[in-house]
């Protein structure tokens, strides 16, 4: 078996949401793969409809059913134990591919023997589709390739923010025997930011990798999903995916990482830390000790001593750079509501 394609899946039967996604992995022009639906025990009709694809696709199509919800990265844990394949995808649950993705990336990985390979992707709302571009030009980059013109802009472009290369798994192609190494390591409390932590140790483990031009990948964009919801447990999730990227990448080997790993880390604290600290302040709470606690957070504090004010844009963002920099917890209240 060429390639597995692992689906996790939670309560995603309403809507037709779930078949469309399987019928677009079933609709590949590329053969020689199997698909390994994952159900985290959806409380919905998620299960049974994978069920029926099983049965109507054997060979084809297998059924992994969690009796407990282990979130998004036990359920790929449990897919990538079931996969067979020589090489590894992912396609969420409620997104759908191109045709002919399976067969460009895996022509390119049995070309090229990649150990990754990555296309783009477009994100899709209910009025737009918004072609997502890696800032890497198409092709393919043995290991000084990488080292040279990858790996110093792939976490951060230097535009903020903009990844150079997205963080997702589901727009890639993994060597098996690669990525089994560094999925097992991503801590599964995880609910945002994980991919990356397989993601970017995978590529700097890579002997090579090619970029593919094409956009095969159709994200499905929603303000309400897991993806843009915040709550007052992301403070403790950025603590520990800042610790976890500590903990993975030695950057004694790779020092072009520093910088773009504080730029991330500033970047994740400013998505988070005003949205978490506004629903707090407008419930009452006075958190001035857990603003500064965030602010003397080790990898928070070393973030905002390279990240100032002017590398930001927009007023209230300035800001709250110059606030976190300086533990400045009565002008940061001032601009989360004004």
């Amino acid at each position: 078996m060429q390639l597995s394609v692992i689906v996790p899946v939670y309560n995603m039967g309403a809507g037709g949401k779930l078949r469309y996604c399987m019928d677009s992995l079933l609709g590949q022009t590329f053969s020689d793969m199997e698909i390994i639906g994952v159900d985290d025990a959806s409380t919905d009709d998620s299960l049974v409809i994978l069920r029926e694809y099983e049965r109507d696709f054997p060979g084809k199509v297998r059924v992994v059913a969690s009796p407990v919800n282990r979130r998004q990265g036990g359920a790929k844990n449990l897919g990538l134990q079931a996969a067979s394949g020589d090489w590894i995808g992912f396609v969420d649950s409620d997104d759908w591919i191109a045709p002919a993705m399976y067969e460009q990336m895996c022509g390119a990985a049995i070309k090229y023997d990649a150990d990754v390979v990555c296309c783009n992707y477009t994100a899709v709302t209910s009025k737009e589709h918004i072609e997502r571009r890696d800032v890497c030009s198409p092709g393919f980059y043995d290991r000084s390739g990488l080292e040279e013109k990858i790996f110093p802009t792939m976490l951060f472009s230097g535009d903020f923010f903009h990844f150079g290369v997205s963080p997702s798994l589901c727009n890639k192609l993994f060597r098996a025997s690669l990525f089994e190494k560094h999925l097992f390591r991503v801590p599964l409390s995880l609910k945002l930011g994980e991919d990356g932590l397989a993601v970017y140790p995978c590529l700097l483990e890579a002997s090579c990798a090619c970029f593919l031009e094409e956009s095969f990948y159709y994200y499905r964009s929603s303000g309400g999903s897991l993806t843009h919801t915040m709550d007052r447990g992301r403070l403790a999730e950025n603590r520990l995916l800042f610790d976890t990227y500590d903990q993975l990448i030695d950057l004694t080997m790779h020092p072009c990482m520093e910088k773009q790993l504080l730029y991330y880390y500033a970047y994740q604290c400013l998505l988070t830390l005003p949205p978490v600290f506004r629903a707090k302040q407008a419930s009452g709470q006075n958190d001035r000790k857990a603003f500064l606690a965030e602010c003397s957070y080790p990898p928070i504090r070393r973030a905002f001593r390279v990240v100032k004010s002017g590398c930001v844009s927009g007023l209230h963002n300035k800001a709250y750079v110059f606030c976190l920099r300086y533990g400045l917890y009565g002008p940061f209240r001032f601009f989360l509501t004004h």
